[in-house]
């Protein structure tokens, strides 16, 4: 399968942004490679938009415009010429273009300086955001409905670890990223999340493995919530990076696990 020059672009725009589920999606087929790559620069577009200005509406501009592209694909209307909006397009059914309207939406609490309203707000932005993401990316590589809930147990232990990793440079841009941003919290939440990756991976033959793959990322979260859990103060004082280990990933991608 050759990469035409959007696809390209999706995946340079995917190394620079995201480093791990570049290496991730490298590590798949290449027939994957062509949907997961498009999924994760939309990602990566939406992730950045609120954080590329300080003015409010012209971060609500942008993520309006994905939203806008969104509703193209689900509408099946002509779809806006654009590297990654194009081939975008050929990877989403009309489901999978609304979750992804509602993944952006969710991306409106990045603009502002609010707190969450309550752990349940919590919870619905990181299935909003890992959940549906995670969600588009294995059903596009075959996973049936029936792996919905395990995919999204992963995707929510990907969210915390990730959030978590990222909520010491939140809190000094004056962001509120915890409810309280205690050790005991960041304990709760780690202890939650490796539960929700155990219960996923007991249950790992629901899941093809051709669809493996946009789980991948998530073994980036095992080393986050083992720190987490064993050294919450240390997690909380400073940003920590994304390990993922190259021989762990080229086991799983040998074996098709996760």
């Amino acid at each position: 399968m050759t990469f035409d020059a959007d696809l390209v672009a999706c995946a340079a725009l995917v190394e620079r942004a995201d480093p791990i589920r570049f290496r991730t999606a490298m590590a798949a087929p290449v027939a994957a490679r062509a949907k997961l790559f498009p999924l994760y620069a939309f990602n990566a577009e939406v992730a950045r938009a609120p954080r590329v200005t300080r003015e409010s509406m012209i971060a609500e501009m942008r993520l309006q415009w994905w939203r806008d592209v969104c509703e193209e694909i689900a509408e099946g209307k002509p779809v806006r010429r654009h590297e990654v909006a194009t081939p975008l397009a050929r990877v989403l059914s009309a489901e999978d273009a609304r979750l992804l309207d509602e993944l952006t939406a969710a991306r409106r609490w990045d603009i502002y300086r609010d707190a969450f309203e309550d752990a349940a707000h919590f919870e619905r932005y990181i299935d909003q955001t890992s959940g549906h993401l995670m969600w588009v990316a294995a059903r596009s590589l075959g996973a049936p409905p029936e792996a919905e809930a395990i995919v999204r147990l992963t995707a929510h232990a990907a969210g915390i670890a990730a959030w978590l990793r990222a909520a010491p440079v939140l809190r000094a841009e004056g962001r509120k990223p915890l409810a309280e941003p205690a050790a005991e919290t960041v304990q709760s939440l780690a202890h939650t999340a490796s539960e929700a990756l155990r219960r996923a991976r007991r249950n790992r033959a629901l899941l093809p493995a051709s669809a493996a793959p946009a789980l991948w990322p998530a073994m980036a979260a095992d080393h986050t919530l083992r720190q987490a859990r064993r050294d919450p103060e240390h997690l909380l004082a400073q940003p920590q990076e994304a390990r993922l280990s190259p021989w762990r990933l080229a086991l799983r991608a040998a074996t098709g696990g996760w």
